[in-house]
C-alpha cells in the first residue's frame, strides 16, 4: 500500500540508547515510522531528503514509510542502478549547475566501478554513454548510437553492486578516477575536490538508506590535491588602473556595445557584485539618490548554464543569493562614483520590462561569452602591452577581487567586508585578503605609522 498522506516531526537525541544517535520520526497513513542515526547531521539529512519527496508528491509505502524514490534506490542491485535512483530523487530540485556537476562527476566514477567484464568500451565512450543518454533522467529516452547502447548494456552487466563499496581498494579506484581528466592527464585540484564532494554525497545517501554502515570514504587513507584557495595577487588591480578600464570598456564595440557594459563592469569593482548577481539587478533593486552614497538590495542570481541542465530551456537560471536562502536579501552600500555611473546607464539604455538593468542590444540577458570579450578587448586598449600580458584583472571576476581587496586594506572590519561580499569571514581571510597591486606602499607607510615610525 501507498499513501501521499504524510506528516513529519523533527529530529530528536534519542534518549533510550546509551550512545549518543538520533530519532527520525513520521507518520505514513496514520503509521508511526522511525529511523535512528548515529549522529543529528546523518538524521536532520535523511529528515530532509524525506521531506523533498513529500514535496514533489511522491507516494511513500505504508510498510517501510520510505518514498519511491529511496525504496528504487534500496532495491537497486548495482551500483549503477543506485546512482540512477540517486539522481531520480535528487534531480527535481538540484540548481541547473549542480545538474551539471552530478552527471560530470558521476560520469567519470561509475566506468572505475565495475567488474573486469570483456569488451570494455574506452573511458570516452562510456564517459559519454554516462553523461548525455543515461545520468539524465530527460536524456534517457533519447535515440541511443549503436557504440552507444552498447556501451549502456556493458555497464549495466559489469557494473558492481553497492555492498562492493564496503571495501576500501573498490572506493580507492573510484577516487583515483576522479583525479584524472579523460586523456589520463592529472585533473585541476579544484575539480577533484568537487567531483570527490559529490562521490561523497552518493555514498552517504547509501548510508542513510543503510545500504551502507558507514561511509566508506571516511576509512580511506586518499588525499586529493590541495586546493588553491587565495587569490592570485597579481590579478589584483588598483584604483587607477579600474577607471582606465571602465574608460576603456566604453570605446569597444561599433554600436555602443561596450557602453551598455561599463556599468556592469563598475557594479563588480564598486559594489564587489559576482557577475552572476550583477547580471540579476533590478532597477527596483537599487537606491540611486541625486546626491550621496547609494544602496543595491540584491535578492537573486542568474548564473549561465547549458540550456539541457535547465527546466525553462533558459541558459540564466534564477536563483537566489549564493549561500542564502530565498527570501534573504543583502544590502551592499555604493559609493557615488557607482550611484551616477548607474543612473547614467538608466537614463541612456533604460531596463528591460522586468526593470533588469544589463541587455544586450537585442534586449537579451547578457551573457559571458559577450562580457567576457569585451573584458578582452578593454584590457588591451587600456593597460599597457605589459601589463595586458600579466595575470591583472585578466577576468571580470578579477574586478570583484580588487574591491574585497581594496575594502581590506583600507581598514574596513572584515565582518563588514564579509556581509557586503556575500561571504563568511573565514572564507573571506582564506580567499581575498590580498594587497591592491599598487598599494603595497601606503600599506608599509601605515605599518610603519602605527610602530611610530
Amino acid at each position: 500500500m501507498k499513501s501521499t498522506d504524510v506528516k513529519f516531526w523533527d529530529v530528536r537525541r534519542n534518549r533510550s540508547s546509551k550512545t549518543a544517535s538520533y530519532e527520525v520520526r513520521w507518520v505514513v497513513a496514520g503509521r508511526q515510522k522511525s529511523r535512528t542515526r548515529r549522529t543529528k547531521a546523518l538524521a536532520e539529512s535523511f529528515l530532509s531528503d524525506l521531506r523533498q519527496a513529500a514535496k514533489r508528491g511522491e507516494a511513500f509505502d505504508t510498510e517501510t514509510g520510505l518514498p519511491e524514490s529511496m525504496m528504487k534506490a534500496k532495491q537497486a542491485a548495482t551500483w549503477l542502478a543506485f546512482v540512477l535512483a540517486y539522481l531520480d530523487a535528487k534531480w527535481p530540485h538540484a540548481a541547473a549547475k549542480s545538474r551539471d556537476g552530478l552527471t560530470d562527476s558521476l560520469a567519470t566514477v561509475t566506468p572505475a566501478l565495475v567488474t573486469d567484464r570483456p569488451g570494455r568500451p574506452d573511458n570516452a565512450t562510456l564517459w559519454r554513454a554516462l553523461r548525455h543518454f543515461l545520468l539524465s533522467p530527460t536524456d534517457r529516452d533519447k535515440e541511443r548510437p549503436t557504440e552507444i547502447a552498447s556501451a549502456i548494456r556493458w555497464l549495466e552487466q559489469a557494473s558492481l553492486p553497492v555492498s562492493a563499496l564496503r571495501e576500501a581498494r573498490t572506493v580507492r579506484a573510484g577516487l583515483d578516477a576522479l583525479a584524472l581528466r579523460l586523456d589520463g592527464k592529472p585533473a585541476a585540484a579544484a575539480t577533484v575536490a568537487r567531483k570527490r564532494a559529490i562521490f561523497y554525497n552518493v555514498l552517504q545517501y547509501a548510508v542513510e538508506l543503510e545500504e551502507l554502515d558507514s561511509n566508506p570514504i571516511d576509512r580511506v587513507r586518499w588525499k586529493p590535491m590541495k586546493v588553491a584557495e587565495a587569490v592570485d595577487p597579481r590579478v589584483v588591480i588598483n584604483p587607477g588602473q579600474a577607471k582606465e578600464l571602465l574608460a576603456a570598456v566604453t570605446y569597444i564595440g561599433s554600436r555602443g556595445g561596450g557602453r551598455r557594459l561599463m556599468a556592469f563592469y563598475a557594479c563588480m569593482y564598486y559594489a564587489a557584485l559576482r557577475p552572476a548577481e550583477a547580471v540579476a539587478l533590478r532597477k527596483q533593486d537599487c537606491h540611486l539618490p541625486e546626491q550621496g552614497s547609494g544602496k543595491l538590495m540584491l535578492s537573486g542570481s542568474r548564473p549561465e548554464v547549458n540550456t539541457r541542465w535547465t527546466d525553462s530551456g533558459s541558459t540564466h537560471e534564477q536563483r537566489q543569493l549564493k549561500h542564502r536562502s530565498r527570501k534573504d536579501v543583502r544590502v551592499v552600500p555604493i559609493p557615488p562614483v557607482l550611484v551616477g555611473i548607474l543612473r547614467t546607464h538608466i537614463a541612456e539604455f533604460g531596463t528591460a520590462e522586468d526593470g533588469q538593468l544589463f541587455q544586450s542590444e537585442r534586449g537579451k540577458v547578457v551573457g559571458s561569452t559577450s562580457y567576457g570579450r569585451v573584458w578582452a578587448d578593454a584590457r588591451n586598449l587600456g593597460l599597457s602591452p605589459e601589463l595586458a600580458s600579466s595575470p591583472v584583472a585578466r577576468r571580470p571576476y578579477d574586478l570583484r577581487h580588487a574591491a574585497v581587496s581594496l575594502w581590506l586594506n583600507s581598514g574596513v572590519p572584515a565582518t563588514e567586508v564579509a556581509r557586503r561580499a556575500g561571504h563568511s569571514v573565514d572564507v573571506l581571510l582564506k580567499v581575498y585578503a590580498k594587497c591592491v597591486d599598487g598599494q603595497e606602499e601606503m600599506v608599509n607607510r601605515r605599518i610603519e605609522e602605527a610602530l611610530g615610525g
